[in-house]
């Protein structure tokens, strides 16, 4: 068993407390990242997510010599990005590291979404853009969108979700895995978010919803950069065992193409992983 955060689970979970299901108020949202900045597994912490919409309301909350590493989700979409990335810019005790913003509905053209984000980050050279595309059709072209506008020099990555509130916003383990092995083979390296608070796959006991786990996804990536097949892929991410998916990371040094994934919960990462063994305070 580990006595550290291992290199890598650093920085895979991106703090995302106020956004649903969890929906914890901005106040104790701040309040519990001061703490996980502060424990132990800091290290596997990554940036609180926090909404366009609810930075008027940050400034207040933070201390007078505090400061704050947050990543932006454009919940107003890309038209109110710039102003609030200059928001963020305007309160020095705030740090951005990324920008995260839907860039298609579902059944839309994601095209002209990539090439608006693409223009706008050419603004803010310091920030990664997470551009969310929908995993319907069109995805493969705007996978190519993203690998080109990163050749041409832009910090921009793709991110999908992998969940939500409906049976159909929960891509099978096929689904996913070819997802994957098309960001491997275009060099991308992406980001998830929703559904993913364990480890394990698993169901959900009230919804009935088959859950990823994010260990699974982890493994599934490892491979995949590995060079494996998508049926490979995704008989990992299909896993229901704990042994299975752990040996699948076991040999892991870092985290090739999984840049992180949002989770509303940080408490239920860390547990899983301490019961799995692979991390201790």
């Amino acid at each position: 068993m580990s006595t550290s955060v291992p290199e890598l689970l650093t920085g895979l979970v991106d703090d995302a407390a106020v956004f649903p299901p969890a929906g914890t108020p901005l106040p104790r949202a701040v309040a519990a990242h001061r703490e996980h900045r502060a424990a132990w597994y800091a290290p596997m912490v990554g940036p609180l997510l926090v909404p366009a919409s609810g930075l008027g309301d940050l400034p207040a909350l933070l201390g007078p010599q505090e400061r704050l590493e947050v990543g932006l989700v454009g919940d107003t979409g890309l038209a109110g990005l710039p102003a609030a990335v200059a928001a963020v810019r305007a309160e020095p005790r705030l740090v951005p590291r990324q920008v995260e913003v839907a860039v298609a509905k579902r059944g839309e053209d994601p095209q002209p979404g990539l090439r608006t984000l693409a223009d706008q980050l050419s603004g803010w050279p310091d920030l990664i853009g997470y551009a969310e595309i929908p995993l319907a059709r069109g995805l493969i072209a705007a996978l190519d969108t993203v690998a080109e506008a990163r050749a041409a020099g832009a910090w921009i990555a793709p991110k999908f979700r992998t969940g939500g509130l409906a049976a159909e916003l929960f891509p099978t383990p096929m689904e996913l895995a070819a997802v994957i092995c098309a960001c491997r083979d275009r060099s991308l390296p992406f980001k998830l978010t929703a559904g993913l608070h364990r480890a394990i796959r698993r169901t959900d006991p009230e919804t009935g919803f088959v859950h990823h786990g994010f260990l699974n996804v982890l493994a599934a990536a490892l491979r995949a950069a590995a060079g494996a097949e998508v049926i490979e892929v995704a008989e990992l991410l299909a896993a229901g065992s704990a042994g299975a998916v752990a040996g699948g990371v076991a040999t892991g040094l870092h985290r090739p193409l999984l840049v992180s994934f949002g989770s509303c919960s940080v408490a239920e990462p860390v547990q899983d992983l301490v019961e799995l063994g692979m991390m201790a305070a």
